[in-house]
């Protein structure tokens, strides 16, 4: 089998032009097949003031309405996802900017209202690893935007890890896949104000005795969620790290 790897790189890094640039210099240094999977809130929110939008979060997840779909699509299918592309086009690397509504890469299903409704706010249904695998055998990179749709015609904002853990699973059948999760720290840390507690390796019953103890918690918690499904699913490899050490293997190795 060849190797994939999908990494996904939040807004905090992509939307700044240095780290931007030395993210993606490390990007293009791993090997095989890649595939690039961003986010880019701080931009949406950014543009929403502009806009005089008021933007609502729920436990570190965007509320979605009508308008406010109108400008994550403009800012994470648009200006961030084709600044990324040009970007690597300059790196002589034969990229592809998508939604998922490009060659029907990823369906979703609107979630329903709960406690919270969401709005326009997608969850994954079904990723088309058949026209990506068409794409990397072509030699191109897929950039994927967190925009999906429902295949009526609709746009839907899907959380970017989730989209990363579901196409790894969905590739596991075709590729020994390695996916890595890009963050601001140099790994899942015992102590999150010591940078260099780093859990090198972590099981999954060492994840819940972590959680219950309180060491892993908020937003590292779906993080590593989605880590452990998708290596129940068939992905090889999982790895929560930094931006700069992609490329050499450091972080924290999801068992």
């Amino acid at each position: 089998m060849n190797h994939l790897t999908i990494v996904k790189v939040g807004g905090k890094v992509v939307e700044q032009p240095e780290t931007l640039q030395q993210f993606l210099e490390n990007f293009v240094r791993i090997a095989g097949y890649k595939i690039l999977v961003h986010g880019g809130g701080t931009s949406a929110t950014q543009l929403s003031e502009q806009l005089g939008v008021v933007t609502q979060m729920v436990d570190g997840r965007r509320i979605t309405d009508a308008e406010t779909l109108r400008i994550v699509t403009m800012v994470y299918g648009g200006l961030v996802n084709k600044n990324i592309v040009a970007k690597l086009q300059a790196m002589h690397v034969d990229a592809l900017g998508l939604t998922g509504a490009d060659m029907n890469v990823i369906l979703a299903t609107r979630r329903p209202a709960g406690s919270v409704d969401y709005g326009f706010v997608g969850d994954v249904k079904e990723v088309n690893a058949p026209a990506l695998n068409y794409l990397l055998e072509q030699n191109y990179l897929p950039v994927l935007s967190p925009i999906t749709h429902d295949g009526n015609g609709q746009l839907l904002n899907t959380n970017a890890d989730t989209i990363a853990g579901e196409t790894a699973k969905a590739l596991a059948y075709d590729f020994n896949v390695r996916l890595i999760y890009c963050f601001e720290k140099k790994g899942v840390l015992r102590d999150e104000n010591d940078d260099n507690s780093v859990i090198r390796s972590l099981t999954h019953d060492e994840f819940l005795q972590y959680k219950e103890d309180g060491i892993i918690h908020a937003g590292m918690i779906p993080k590593l969620e989605n880590a452990f499904l998708a290596i129940a699913a068939g992905v090889k490899e999982v790895i929560i790290t930094r931006p700069s050490d992609i490329h050499i293997g450091g972080g924290t190795f999801i068992q």
